[in-house]
């Protein structure tokens, strides 16, 4: 219902006691709600988020359902959950618009009808006001709280989280906006939720590897997953490298903690230098602080990679004290007009050769009065591969104080696959030319 009501929200809550659920083994399901979901057009990367973020704290996700923005769909996929776990977690709907129905179908399933809250009210009015705008009638939803339920204030937009729970069991709705949800989940839900799970948590440490194939990889480590049971290890590939995720189920923390720390030395010791970091650890990173602990500025010549070495580099907070430029140098006439590539080497050893790329790096070094500068020039397809020179072909080279050092490589995949794997090896011969000799 709407408007304001005449009695504040206080006096409609009970004491949270009287509502707690006995949990020693916290397991808990998600609902996703989006019909964006389902049509394919969002990715449901708040799901994983929330089951990482939960299992660490000894909270586990045993399933995940994902459901369009109709009000009986999510009605009854969070009466089916709670009917299993008597927990759920609940993202998206909690927005202004028409398909925002989240809260008043958890709020029927539990007999609490919606009031408006008017501290949540002026809440959103002062984020509006920060923006230089005024909130519209249709935000006043957004002020509306089932009765008896805790708002979790959103600090990071106007839609707070909402944690209702009664005699159906618990119900944490967040919105769908993944930093939202993300900022909300940390500060307000995993620390109350943490405090009712066991001792025992789910934990998982990533170890970061480049310039490897899966397969050499494995048989690198060998019998590495005898040796560090009972955690378990997974291969996760991608155009970056492949990730090795060590997990411990089911341990007490601190236990969980050295075991995934030896784990990963173990690791360290088989992977060798093709492990550049860990967890979230990106590789542009590691590169831009090895450089900026040396004094030393960077500087790149692209052709194939068409500026996404540049990119990944500049992505990188306070990179312009390590970042010099680059050179997009597509066209051969550019190649040599901006990076004094000579013609005559392309003529006699093509764009995409070792000579080339050697040429480029220098080049780019000069341009940018840097001492060190990548290059990389390649075939990323689908078209222009030859017997001599496939499509995935790339010569990539780096220039230090006036010295050259360049590697082939041969890339899978379509165009895109190639050009994001070939920035990524770029990055890697810099990070091995950056390493202390």
């Amino acid at each position: 219902m709407r408007g304001t009501n005449p009695l504040p929200l206080t006096s409609y809550l009970l004491p949270l006691t009287s509502y707690l659920i006995p949990l020693p083994l916290l397991n808990l399901e998600l609902v996703t709600i989006g019909t964006e979901l389902l049509l394919g057009f969002t990715l449901d990367s708040n799901g994983s988020e929330i089951a990482r973020a939960l299992g660490e704290h000894g909270v586990r996700v045993v399933r995940r359902t994902s459901v369009a923005d109709r009000e009986a769909d999510i009605a009854a996929a969070v009466a089916e959950a709670l009917d299993r776990t008597g927990a759920v977690v609940t993202t998206g709907g909690l927005g202004p618009t028409r398909d925002d129905i989240t809260k008043r179908a958890v709020a029927e399933l539990f007999g609490a009808p919606l009031v408006f809250d008017e501290g949540v009210w002026q809440t959103v009015v002062a984020r509006f006001a920060k923006l230089g705008r005024v909130p519209g009638a249709s935000n006043r939803v957004q002020a509306e709280v089932p009765r008896g339920a805790t708002v979790l204030p959103n600090r990071w937009g106007t839609a707070p989280g909402i944690w209702l729970e009664g005699a159906r069991g618990l119900v944490v709705m967040l919105p769908g906006v993944p930093y939202e949800m993300r900022n909300l989940l940390r500060h307000e839900v995993v620390p109350r939720l943490a405090a009712r799970a066991q001792g025992s948590v789910v934990r998982s440490r990533v170890v970061r590897t480049t310039g490897i194939p899966e397969s050499v990889l494995a048989e690198r480590l060998g019998d590495v997953e005898t040796a560090i049971a009972p955690l378990t290890l997974a291969y996760l590939p991608g155009e970056a490298g492949v990730d090795l995720r060590l997990t411990a189920w089911d341990l007490e923390p601190a236990e969980a903690d050295d075991r995934l720390r030896g784990a990963a030395d173990l690791l360290h010791s088989r992977a060798g230098d093709h492990i550049y970091g860990e967890g979230d650890t990106d590789l542009a990173a590691i590169v831009l602080d090895a450089a900026r602990a040396r004094g030393i500025r960077l500087a790149v010549g692209e052709s194939c990679t068409g500026g996404l070495l540049a990119k990944r580099l500049t992505d990188t907070p306070g990179s312009s004290d390590v970042m010099a430029g680059g050179v997009v140098a597509y066209d051969n006439t550019v190649k040599a007009a901006f990076l004094d590539v000579p013609p005559e080497l392309i003529e006699r050893h093509g764009a995409v050769s070792e000579e080339v790329v050697g040429a480029m790096a220098l080049g780019a070094a000069r341009r940018f009065g840097v001492d060190l500068a990548a290059a990389v020039t390649g075939i990323a397809g689908p078209s222009g591969g030859t017997a001599e020179k496939p499509v995935g072909t790339v010569w990539l080279a780096t220039a230090l104080g006036g010295q050259v050092e360049a590697t082939r490589v041969l890339l899978p995949g379509p165009r895109a696959n190639i050009r994001a794997r070939s920035a990524q090896a770029a990055l890697f011969l810099l990070f091995r030319r950056l390493q202390p000799a």
